[in-house]
């Protein structure tokens, strides 16, 4: 290195200091008085501290100048002895336009003089004493921190060595505080580590990014153990800005470390179970979830393992035979090895050969049984688990005797063992310790709670598919003027059963009702609740209620399943969301429905619907596009508190009617809206030609094979109508006046009817029965009659009046000379009822149309009965 030149030293002395120096912090100001105690010279600093100006300042009086006026005499006294040729400093006030109130104190030091002539002059410094105190307590507050610190503090300079340390860091370190002055990283740490520490400190100094928890290892003098300190570098600055070093906050993190390796062995038990509850558990089959447990076990835990589970559980029986004592049969489910290709034959762990040969292991697949007295029937007996140690490698060649020890697990859920888990540690490895045998009880425990989850659901689910199966309608049922095609597709193998349902009704007058429903929720309740709705809404719909009062009557029905036995009363849906809350989370799940109700009437070929919250039906007109029906949404069945809403809408001879559940288009792959234009676009074409001219099990077969219907997700049904109605030849519909003579009239107009349409075996039947009907609507009803016969598969008779008091069937005593009508209708037809009408009622009779191999009910026998 050559040497630095005495005059390239006084060269740098000279050069100008960077800003950020003492004196920008306490902002010194320079003033002269001259010979005659006037102001002579006054500074830019002066000028700044008291608001005056240089042209305002020379030449005046400094006491008039910027003391306050109480304080003049003072002042002049003070200059006075100051020009006598005295050294003085202390506290002067002044005017100052920043201060709080107007003026400051300034301490001001004054330094006789002589100017060019000789005579008396003085140089004045003045600092703002505000500004030095608050220097002052800045110094104070860094004293503090820096010595105070429960941390260990250090400030290295801009060439990287220590400034200043304080005791925290001294103690750390073990080393005395003045020690550390002047030193570099080197001076501290080993080679490698001061060399990362010096490589650190550079970059903060260059770049200004800070360096949070490095990790340092070294030694501190006196001790040869190792210790590790976490340190955090941030560089310093002037108020200019200027970097001025770096510190530094160490900390002594070695007993934190010794603590972290010790919870390494509780981290990875934790990390094994946490993984255990992630795969374990993911299938309800029983040997998906033993082989899932293998996977998680081997090799984290173990180097070979195997799940036998009892052959009864496998098979469906509730309880195996010899459970209690551990001699029920077992079928090994599972294996898995990390060191061998197939089980291993260990100690008692396997099946003694009846040839008295050596051990075998036991097979994947294979029924067994373990000796009684064997370690691994004693813990299925027990509950308990047992420890197989391992054997010499001298006692045999087979790969057993390579096994350090195996640990015997039963599996136990809700106190009932279902199987048996083993564990096998190879020689070389770590022994099993008691972490390692809790650890080995939980993942088996957690095992055997999904082995009998899963067969749970296997006896609901099939029990389940039972209720659900008994409760849909057999085949494609059958309505007067519809043709009608159904499908259910039930979910997959992993899905529970659901509660879709739908149904077909026939009512009064050649009607039809059609239902498709689902009961939210899945398993058993659902399906049960699925066939209390089923039942309810038949007995509904032979009630003859328009289909708004079909659900309205629903919901009261729906929100009664979900209450307590005997506690229901009709509430709003406020009062019953809280009540289903207290009494179980799971209610609104199960007892909750959506439903669509529309029923459809040949004649007038008009359909009413109304909806509880399910998704609108599709009709697609001949030549027309599908299009989702604009049916109000109302409320799901079960919420209460909500009038339902109904249309009628006209539907023309050969539309299509598409009724189904949200499985149909809906599911995690692709959004509702996108399934129900799916389903749009199925029912509008089918190979080139449109849907509604093909046959509906080629349009049932074309919708679910265009559709995602293989999710799985959910179960699907389907009901498909196609329009017909009755043809107007089949139909007599005439208006009577309220006359006596109509009684005749109607007999005539029927017999009429009934022989155009080569119905002779029934006119006697009906001339009776629509006798007896039309005299009623007379003598109990009030208004004009109107007298309809349809013909279809049955032949129906409709007696119509503006009466409301519907017909009571009764008993007459033998004295009675009336009140018999109505029984005769009874016994003379299939079927009679009545119905409310929007003008007054409707009664009915239906009889069975003739087949030429037997007669209907001879009149006068009937006549003859009723006495």
């Amino acid at each position: 290195m050559a040497p630095v030149s005495p005059m390239s030293s006084m060269s740098a002395m000279w050069q100008s200091s960077p800003p950020g120096s003492i004196y920008d912090y306490i902002r010194v100001a320079s003033f002269a008085l001259g010979s005659d105690g006037r102001i002579s010279q006054w500074s830019e600093r002066a000028e700044e501290l008291t608001g005056l100006t240089a042209q305002q300042a020379i030449g005046s009086d400094p006491v008039d100048a910027f003391v306050p006026d109480e304080l003049r005499d003072t002042g002049h006294r003070k200059v006075a002895d100051i020009l006598d040729g005295r050294e003085w400093t202390g506290l002067v006030p002044y005017r100052s336009p920043e201060a709080p109130h107007g003026h400051g104190v300034a301490e001001i030091y004054v330094m006789p003089s002589q100017d060019a002539a000789g005579e008396r002059s003085a140089l004045c410094i003045a600092v703002d004493v505000s500004a030095l105190r608050g220097l002052e307590t800045d110094l104070a507050s860094s004293q503090a921190v820096f010595g105070q610190s429960p941390l260990g503090f250090f400030l290295f300079g801009t060439d990287l060595r220590m400034l200043r340390v304080n005791e925290r860091f001294a103690k750390v370190f073990g080393r005395p505080t003045e020690s550390y002055r002047g030193a570099t990283a080197h001076d501290l740490l080993p080679r490698g580590e001061a060399e990362r520490l010096g490589a650190a400190l550079r970059q903060v100094l260059d770049t200004g990014k800070s360096l949070t928890d490095m990790p340092i290892v070294g030694t501190v003098p006196g001790s040869p153990d190792r210790h590790r300190w976490s340190v955090s570098l941030y560089r310093l600055h002037s108020s200019s800005g200027r970097p001025i070093g770096v510190a530094g906050l160490a900390t002594d993190v070695t007993r934190r470390r010794r603590a972290e390796q010790e919870a390494a062995g509780v981290r990875r038990n934790l990390a094994l179970l946490n993984e255990a509850g992630a795969r374990i558990g993911t299938s309800l089959d029983l040997e998906t979830t033993a082989r899932e447990l293998l996977d998680v076990a081997v090799p984290q835990f173990c180097d070979l393992a195997s799940v036998d589970l009892y052959q009864g559980l496998l098979s469906g029986d509730e309880t195996p035979p010899g459970l209690a004592d551990g001699s029920a049969e077992l079928r090994r489910v599972a294996f898995a090895s990390a060191v061998s290709d197939g089980p291993v034959a260990f100690g008692d762990i396997c099946r003694v050969d009846t040839d008295g040969g050596l051990p075998k292991p036991v097979q994947v697949g294979e029924v067994h049984r373990y000796p009684f007295h064997s370690l691994c029937a004693g813990a299925l007996r027990t509950a308990q688990v047992k420890v197989v140690p391992g054997r010499d490698s001298g006692e045999g060649p087979e790969l057993g005797a390579m096994l350090q020890s195996t640990l015997v697990v039963p599996m136990v859920a809700r106190d009932t063992v279902v199987g048996l888990a083993q564990f096998s540690r190879t020689k070389g490895s770590e022994p099993f310790g008691e972490r390692d045998r809790a650890l080995a009880v939980e993942l088996a425990a957690r095992a055997a709670v999904s082995i009998d989850n899963a067969r749970l659901y296997r006896r609901e689910h099939e029990r389940a598919l039972i209720l659900q199966r008994s409760l849909l309608p057999p085949g494609d049922p059958e309505a007067a003027g519809l043709d009608i095609a159904c499908r259910y597709l039930p979910g997959n193998a992993a899905t529970e059963v659901g509660g879709d349902w739908f149904d077909v009704i026939e009512l009064p007058g050649h009607r039809t009702a059609l239902v498709v429903g689902d009961v939210m929720g899945r398993g058993l309740r659902a399906a049960v609740a699925m066939g209390e709705l089923r039942t309810a809404v038949r007995t509904l719909a032979l009630l003859d209620l328009e289909p708004a009062e079909v659900l309205s009557a629903l919901d009261e029905i729906a929100r009664g399943l979900g209450a307590p036995s005997g506690s229901h009363t009709p509430t709003r849906s406020g009062s019953r969301a809280r009540s289903g809350a207290q009494d179980s989370s799971d209610l609104s799940e199960v007892y909750l429905a959506t439903c669509v109700y529309a029923v459809y009437d040949p004649v007038t070929r008009r359909c009413t619907f109304a909806n509880a919250g399910h998704l609108p039906p599709v009709l697609v007109e001949p030549d027309e596009d599908a299009l989702l029906m604009e049916v109000p949404p109302g409320m799901p069945l079960g919420v209460g508190g909500e009038p339902f809403e109904e249309i009628e809408v006209e539907l023309p001879d050969g539309a299509l009617l598409a009724l189904y559940t949200d499985g149909l288009v809906e599911s995690r792959d692709h959004a509702l809206d996108e399934g129900l234009q799916d389903l749009r676009a199925a029912l509008s074409s089918h190979d080139g030609t449109r849907v509604p001219d093909s046959s509906l099990e080629d349009i049932c077969d074309h919708v679910l094979s265009g559709l995602d219907t293989h999710h799985g997700e959910d179960d699907i049904a389907l009901l498909m109508a196609r329009v017909q109605g009755l043809p107007q030849e089949s139909v007599g519909d005439w208006k009577l006046p309220s006359d006596p003579q109509s009684v005749g009239r109607a007999r005539e107009l029927a017999r009429e009817q009934l022989e155009s349409w080569n119905m002779d075996d029934l006119v006697d039947t009906t001339e009776l029965l629509v006798s007896e009907l039309v005299t009623n609507a007379l003598r109990y009803g009030e208004g004009e009659i109107r007298l309809r016969l349809l013909l279809d598969r049955t032949l129906v008779c409709e007696v119509w009046d503006g009466g409301l008091v519907q017909p009571r069937r009764r008993r007459a005593r033998d004295t009675d000379e009336g009140g018999r009508g109505l029984q005769l209708v009874g016994l003379l037809s299939a079927g009679w009822g009545s119905r409310r009408t929007p003008h007054g009622k409707t009664v009915w009779f239906e009889l069975a149309l003739p087949d030429g191999r037997s007669s209907g009910p001879d009149s006068v026998e009937a006549l003859l009965s009723l006495w």
